[in-house]
């Protein structure tokens, strides 16, 4: 069995930054491609940035593309999300999620069903 834990959440400043991680395990990451999701008040989850196992190929939603960057340590176990150029929608409970690489889709990065391990979650506020 998989866990996931992130942490790094808090307070951030509209233009500024925050770096999210989410440690894995239960199992060697480089098994599975990682997710980050968010998911705001009143509003569906959102698929924000996938990162393969294999050649390490990164997705990104529109609305963090140029501003979010995704990264892993195989070796630590770890997945970083680092976000940069903050906004107030940016505003959420962000998720780090895992499939298998075996059963990934590049088609279907962003799709919550998809994946089938999750974090607890944790608290992003971007205000001043």
């Amino acid at each position: 069995q998989l866990q996931l834990v992130e942490s790094g959440g808090g307070l951030g400043q509209p233009g500024g930054s925050l770096r999210l991680s989410c440690v894995v395990s239960g199992r060697t990451l480089d098994r599975y491609a990682i997710g980050w999701f968010r998911q705001a008040p009143g509003k569906e989850r959102e698929g924000v940035s996938c990162i393969t196992s294999s050649d390490g190929s990164t997705y990104y939603s529109d609305s963090v593309k140029g501003r979010f960057t995704i990264s892993r340590d195989n070796a630590k176990n770890t997945v970083l999300l680092q976000m940069n150029s903050l906004k107030p929608e940016d505003t959420a409970v962000y998720y780090c999620a895992a499939v298998p690489v075996a059963h990934w889709l590049v088609s279907r990065w962003n799709r919550s069903y998809e994946y089938d391990f999750w974090g607890q979650g944790t608290q992003v506020t971007v205000s001043s």
